[in-house]
């Protein structure tokens, strides 16, 4: 079926140091007179509008990668790129009415282009099947300086058909693949320079500039709620912290120091679904209530702080007044730790190769923890291990653990088990650190490990 074009829409863009720009967009959207089908747990709704909900891709996380000979790229990065293509797959399958991506869609500001190229190859085949597109700024997509242009903003430049790059807080009026009318409110990742004048509220302590911040942001989405045309649905689309959400490893890559936005003000009924981004945890945080506000968490696993939680995107069926969602799975690397405890054995070797045997390490990240006494360690011998391991996909780490009175200075916590930036923590934690130093020296930590 052809594409049709619907009527002209203006937006109005906000650009960073330069007065707000009108630009026209003309959206089309492919022709159908059929409902949604039910998809999987959800009842579908009549008239209801399906939205695939993603984001916090992160394209250039190279952790626990080998180069991919057949691309020429890292094979984590592959991993990355593969769960977009699913996501895409699928949106393309199952007839999507309007795509949503909660932002970051590169780990770093400033991507390489062979990264752009990948992700824009996969955004255009949305587009081109006729999907809506809504591309939300994340901290990691926004440029280190002002006036520089977003890791997205080629997607606003070449005027890409059925792609909106949302880089301020603004309500959007869209419609569908199927033309029917939504509205999507986008708020960004929040950046203090932009929302605070620095003369204003220079003397201002941390504390009361994040007060000051939290105040701002709460009083913008507010003023969108205020703009909602009652008889349309309504999506607020963000990309920040909230109140009550549990955190995952996105606290290894986030840039600065965090904004969390009140749950309740959020929990409006102007909305019918809180599509977020930012932390990597899936999670809805309203607790079955309206509207559902919902985490959709990220595609990959980062490190072994995510190894248990699940990864995939949300798909959610929503009209005015109601919205319906579920978690969709996929196909995400398995992170596995191997555990073993041969301080008891007579043979520290065969208990821990019989420890190995006994578990799935085929094409997963492993990393190996054995407890052992201070005389069995050189019994464990590197190359036996590796030989066991030699079907996962990659060996983060083989840490032979033996008791000794330096590790007491984490409280019983293993080293190997703490991110560098926990380990930066305890570290000016025992120097007695008073606590505004140490989050000021994690925050620059963090920015400098963001780029390795």
């Amino acid at each position: 079926m052809g594409c049709q074009i619907t009527n002209v829409i203006r937006f109005a863009w906000l650009e960073p140091g330069s007065r707000q720009v009108e630009q026209d967009r003309k959206l089309c959207y492919t022709a159908s007179v059929e409902s949604p089908e039910p998809i999987g747990g959800i009842v579908s709704m009549a008239d209801s509008i399906r939205i695939l909900h993603t984001g916090d891709l992160h394209i250039g996380m190279e952790n626990y990668g080998r180069l991919d000979p057949a691309t020429g790229l890292n094979g984590r990065v592959m991993d990355f790129l593969r769960r977009l293509s699913e996501v895409v797959d699928y949106a393309l399958e199952n007839e999507v009415d309007l795509f949503l991506f909660a932002g970051d869609a590169y780990k770093s500001r400033d991507p390489n282009s062979t990264y752009r190229r990948e992700f824009a190859r996969r955004i255009k085949r949305l587009a081109d099947g006729g999907i809506p597109v809504v591309l939300l700024l994340g901290n990691h997509d926004l440029p280190a300086q002002e006036r520089r242009a977003s890791s997205v903003e080629a997607f606003r430049t070449l005027d890409v058909p059925n792609v909106l790059v949302a880089s301020a807080d603004q309500l959007h009026r869209l419609t569908t693949r199927r033309g029917e009318p939504i509205q999507v409110a986008t708020v960004p990742y929040p950046i203090r320079q932009r929302l605070l004048a620095y003369e204003e509220h220079k003397d201002k302590t941390i504390a009361e500039l994040d007060a000051l911040v939290q105040d701002l942001m709460a009083e913008n989405i507010r003023a969108l709620a205020e703009q909602v045309d009652p008889a349309l649905p309504a999506v607020l689309l963000g990309h920040f912290s909230v109140s009550e959400a549990r955190y995952g490893s996105e606290r290894t890559v986030m840039l600065g120091r965090d904004v969390v936005v009140l749950q309740s003000v959020l929990a409006d009924p102007a909305w019918d679904y809180v599509a977020l981004g930012h932390i990597h945890r899936h999670q809805e945080l309203n607790r079955g209530q309206s509207p559902p506000i919902v985490y959709c968490g990220s595609l990959e696993r980062i490190d072994f702080g995510e190894e248990s939680e699940p990864k995939g995107f949300v798909i959610a069926e929503v009209q005015r007044g109601r919205a319906e969602w579920r978690f969709q799975p996929v196909r995400a690397r398995r992170f596995l730790t191997i555990r073993a405890d041969v301080r008891e054995a007579t043979d520290p070797l065969a208990a821990l190769l019989e420890t190995i045997a006994g578990q799935e390490v085929a094409d997963a990240v492993v990393r190996l923890i054995v407890q052992a006494r201070p005389e069995q360690e050189g019994l464990v011998r590197d190359a036996d291990v590796r030989r066991a391991l030699s079907d996962a996909y990659y060996v983060a780490g083989i840490n032979i653990e033996v008791e000794r009175a330096y590790r007491q200075r984490l409280g019983g916590e293993s080293p190997e088990e703490l991110t560098p930036t926990e380990l930066l923590t305890r570290y000016l934690e025992s120097k007695d650190t008073p606590r505004e130093r140490i989050e000021m020296l994690v925050q620059y930590a963090q920015e400098i490990l963001v780029d390795f």
